[in-house]
């Protein structure tokens, strides 16, 4: 194969890689899956070989395993739990003439694949020269559905080039797949060993069906497949299963001209409780229906839901075209993680890999969720409806904690605590008000009153009762919280968190009030008027430490009276710190691995003036390493709200391309769903300014020198609509909907169908801050974004 340069193709509406690059297989297998938050596929190709790192999941489908500790204490989780790699369906391999299509022998001649934003498909074209020189060309089509959740698809297509030949096709059912993992690093998965035990399989005519169990978690799933095979000619054709093994052989003679082409169906299904035969009459229902809307039906279907997705998401970039297939790969990425999930959780990389063993964090809430909130809520209630569902999970741990209420897992796959690293597990206690957050902004963007009743309302004052029972008035009647983790992972059990202090306040004070709108659901849980009165006392006297000498607030108290770590002596090649320094160290010096205290200033900005917010910044700028893949898209968006948007724009780039780019080297473990979330937070809430304090929506937008125009659409209260910034001015019109009232630079604005336009007034942010010695973003200077000037796969009208 001749010398080729490989990496992704800039275009609006898809992510395309020429050429085989068998070492860019990890990467690209998490960038190419297709989801829709109960199915993931990772983008392996359909011969299964050569390959990264196999993965299909079902989202909450876990083995269980115990936590082990050098020396046991109360309280500590004892189970961890991990994602399986469940039974592949992907495979079809090929075999020309005796020999089989395997990507490292022969020759590719011509090899690309393409996942579309707009199709919702991962499309491949491949023509191979064999050993011996025959050619075929090879083009596949696959799809996760978006609208029946439990059917996947691929369409399989081989054509001789230049000479009639014998084609024989393998389609696989495939489970405990051997998989290799690096577990020194914290954040990869646990390699599991044959973690599915068979309990029944049968195969016939083209379709067969595979169930099995999990050893300890007691879990059971099934796996389904047919095909339609299409051919000009007879074929031959033969089925088998066995405990871990149904295969579809197909042998067929096809004259050059002509063409074999199968499409397979794929379902999949798992509970804890059905019996065999019930999920077994599942998965063969949902083939059935499949079979029934055809290869045609199912690609119309997913066309049809993304482009209703698109109408309300969209978010478009003049000026930067990487930055703009960026932003759109995310949302895309965060639609297929979150479209279908209904009732499970959003994992930390969705379902595109096994990093973080598959589970869910805070990300979810504080990242994920506000994107989907304002683009598919739908889907933001089914992640909080899962939360809901793991309450008697979350209050046994607050009762094992001598808590009240409910103290929910830092991090987890069906609601029990899973880090056997207490102090940046257990006493993460800001997880729960960031769920009270994430309903409270999705009661105020949607006014589901039925969600408030059945589920928020219980959310919101549970987590309320935690606070009550975690914080404790002093002396002097200030209410405190002491010995908690904040989101900043390089510090741990500190006292007044200000981040956790302040989404407290928030969470009390909003369970107060659902409560009043709720009286049954608070009668129901025996909340009486003077638990809600000890909830407002609580946070009218939160404890918000303030340094007036620095004028900055503290990350958490004392935080400022912390030795500097020694940046300028740090080799660049001890990145990530947590991997080359002892948590001791980190834990004791100014030194932040995420915003914490900046992620403050984006969500509870409304209980900071705007000089706080600058003096904030410019201070831990300064101390925030970005170990985590978290920080970037908050530090967009406060570096934008304080005018730095040079600085708010290398970092939005940041979040974007964090997996693209592979920033952190790990993508081959799975997307960074949060980061992808900071796109859109970078693009939205920094340069256009979004906020909703009080359920009031605000807009302060600005741009970068660097970019001409971005607009974007979101919905609120079931109004869709658009938000466009230019230089000088911002246009907003309604879309589909009622007319809306928000705030534009402080100014009341009724938004209408007809567009209006208001000035965007100018801000001096004076000299940008500094950031740790080799720590800044990289600069997004003209000349880098000259040279993706013009998308190489340029969409027309008729394409689209």
């Amino acid at each position: 194969m001749s010398e080729e340069v490989h990496g992704y193709e800039c275009s609006p509406w898809e992510l395309r890689w020429r050429g085989m690059d068998v070492d860019a297989l990890q990467r690209t297998e998490s960038a190419f899956a297709v989801s829709n938050g109960h199915i993931g596929l990772r983008g392996t190709l359909e011969e299964a070989e050569p390959r990264g790192l196999p993965g299909t999941y079902l989202n909450g489908f876990y083995e269980q395993h115990e936590l082990p500790y050098a020396e046991a204490g109360y309280g500590y989780p004892e189970e961890g739990q991990t994602v399986v790699n469940v039974t592949d369906g992907k495979i079809i391999r090929l075999l020309v003439e005796d020999e089989p299509l395997d990507m490292r022998y022969g020759a590719a001649t011509k090899h690309d694949r393409v996942l579309d934003f707009r199709k919702g498909t991962l499309c491949r074209s491949t023509e191979w020269s064999s050993p011996t020189g025959r050619r075929v060309r090879v083009r596949t089509e696959r799809l996760v559905s978006f609208t029946q959740r439990a059917i996947a698809a691929i369409r399989y297509e081989v054509e001789p080039l230049d000479e009639d030949l014998q084609l024989v096709v393998q389609s696989d059912l495939l489970a405990n797949e051997p998989i290799e993992s690096d577990t020194s690093d914290p954040r990869v998965a646990a390699a599991l060993e044959a973690p599915l035990v068979s309990e029944f399989h049968r195969a016939s005519e083209y379709n067969a069906v595979l169930v099995h169990q999990t050893r300890r978690s007691g879990l059971r799933m099934a796996a389904a497949m047919d095909h339609k095979i299409e051919v000009d000619d007879g074929i031959r054709a033969r089925i088998h299963a066995e405990e871990d093994l149904a295969r579809l052989t197909v042998a067929v003679d096809v004259p050059q001209g002509s063409r074999l082409r199968i499409t397979k169906f794929l379902a999949y299904g798992w509970s804890a409780q059905r019996s065999v035969p019930a999920l077994r009459s599942q998965v063969e229902a949902a083939l059935a229906g499949a079979r029934q809307t055809g290869w045609k039906g199912l690609l119309t279907e997913q066309r049809e839901f993304l482009d209703d997705y698109w109408a309300t998401s969209d978010v478009e970039i003049d000026g930067d075209p990487e930055l703009q297939q960026a932003v759109r790969f995310a949302l895309f990425h965060i639609l297929q993680a979150g479209a279908r999930g209904e009732s499970r959780a959003i994992a930390g990389k969705g379902l595109t890999g096994p990093g973080y063993d598959g589970h869910a964090f805070w990300d979810t809430e504080s990242f994920v969720l506000p994107v989907l909130t304002y683009t598919i809520p739908d889907a933001a209630r089914d992640a909080l409806r899962w939360r809901h569902s793991t309450m008697d999970k979350a209050r046994e741990r607050a009762h094992q904690l001598g808590l009240r209420g409910a103290a929910f897992p830092w991090r987890s796959i069906n609601g029990a605590e899973c880090s056997a690293y207490w102090p940046a597990g257990t006493a993460a206690f800001h997880v729960s008000a960031d769920i009270a957050d994430a309903v409270l902004r999705y009661l105020n963007a949607t006014g589901d009153e039925e969600f408030e009743r059945d589920y928020g309302t219980e959310l919101l004052l549970e987590t309320a009762r935690l606070w009550a029972s975690l914080g404790h008035h002093d002396r002097h009647g200030a209410f405190r919280i002491d010995g908690v983790t904040g989101p900043d992972e390089y510090s741990a059990v500190a006292d007044n968190n200000v981040y956790t202090n302040l989404m407290a306040r928030r969470n009390l004070l909003a369970a107060a009030d659902s409560c009043e709108r709720q009286p049954d659901v608070a009668a129901r849980f025996a909340v009486d008027t003077v638990e809600l009165d000890s909830w407002r006392a609580a946070a009218a006297a939160m404890f918000l430490p303030y340094d007036e000498e620095l004028g900055v607030h503290p990350q958490s108290e004392g935080f400022l009276d912390h030795d500097e770590w020694d940046y300028e002596g740090t080799d660049p090649a001890y990145y990530p710190l947590l991997l080359h320094f002892p948590y001791f160290d980190l834990y004791r010096k100014q030194v932040v691995k995420q915003a914490d205290l900046v992620l403050a200033l984006h969500l509870c900005g409304d209980s900071f003036s705007p000089r706080e917010k600058a003096r904030d910044f410019a201070y831990y700028e300064a101390r925030t390493v970005r170990d985590s893949s978290l920080s970037a898209g908050t530090q967009a968006v406060i570096a934008a709200e304080v005018g730095h948007l040079e600085l708010a724009y290398d970092y939005l780039a940041e979040a974007a391309l964090t997996d693209l780019h592979d920033v952190h080297n790990n993508v081959r473990n799975g997307l960074h769903m949060a980061s992808l979330a900071g796109a859109w937070q970078g693009a939205v809430a920094g340069f256009g300014g979004l906020r909703d304090h009080g359920g009031t929506l605000s807009f302060a937008p600005r741009l970068p020198p660097q970019l001409d125009r971005i607009t974007f659409r979101l919905m609120f209260r079931g109004t869709r609509f658009q938000v466009e910034i230019d230089r000088d001015q911002a246009t907003y019109h309604v879309v589909a909907g009622a007319p809306l009232e928000v705030l534009h630079h402080d100014e009341r604005i009724t938004i209408t169908g007809e567009p209006q336009r208001f000035a965007i007034p100018k801000i001096d942010a004076g000299e940008p801050p500094k950031q740790p010695p080799g720590r800044a973003p990289m600069r997004r200077d003209s000349e880098m974004v000259r040279q993706y000037a013009e998308p190489t796969n340029p969409v027309t009208e008729e394409g689209r």
